[in-house]
């Protein structure tokens, strides 16, 4: 009877053991099946095309517990060309044709430029949004959050990047737009860009070019 007692015992750890790696395997394979069908639709409404909409930017220096705010429009055309233009709390633009960056601060009268891919190679500003098949080809992907109104999807670097060690993206689940972009620095910096008024349609390929100003300051950056 004992003997019995014991072998039946152990007939249901392995039972239960079994129960629990196929649920586990299971679970796994479902989060797998539903970050897929999130990176498909994304790709599928973003990529090679071009959109703008309004932003609003909410900037934190964790060690001076220091937030900024800042809003705008913005316009992204396939691949790498993007227009950040602020308005709010001082007009500026960040222009880039995917080749030369321009930050432009009529206030100062200067413009900075330099070699876009060394500043936005690690999705910085949001350079994922202009070419989108960066997302499955830079980052590892995970599911953060999920709710009826959207998903939540945490992005690290395949690559180590000093400037940015994570990048959270949220996706609504009405119309596969990403509307928030929160960008993670290793110091706990954080970047949040909401986006609203997304509107997909064909931009001027001139509105991603910079002329400057007669009289404007120049400063190259390294």
């Amino acid at each position: 009877m004992k003997s019995l007692f014991h072998r039946i015992s152990l007939n249901l750890f392995s039972s239960i053991v079994c129960c629990c790696l196929f649920f586990s395997t299971a679970s796994a394979t479902g989060s797998d099946i539903i970050k897929n069908d999130i990176l498909d639709a994304i790709e599928k409404k973003y990529s090679g095309k071009s959109f703008e909409a309004n932003f609003t930017q909410i900037s934190r220096l964790a060690a001076l517990d220091i937030i900024e705010k800042a809003s705008g429009r913005a316009s992204f055309s396939h691949p790498g060309k993007m227009k950040w233009e602020y308005m709010e709390p001082a007009h500026h633009e960040i222009i880039t044709n995917g080749k030369v960056l321009w930050i432009f601060r009529p206030d100062e009268n200067q413009v900075m430029q330099g070699d876009a891919s060394q500043f936005f190679k690690s999705g910085a500003g949001g350079a994922f949004l202009s070419d989108i098949s960066l997302i499955r080809k830079n980052y590892t992907i995970s599911l953060k959050e999920i709710t009826v109104d959207y998903v939540e999807m945490d992005l690290v670097a395949k690559t180590k990047k000093s400037d940015i060690s994570s990048i959270v993206i949220r996706v609504s689940q009405k119309n596969s737009e990403i509307e928030r972009v929160v960008t993670y620095n290793p110091y706990d910096d954080t970047i949040l860009f909401e986006f609203s008024g997304i509107q997909f349609k064909k931009i001027d390929p001139g509105v991603f070019e910079f002329k400057v100003p007669y009289g404007v300051n120049i400063i190259e950056m390294d």
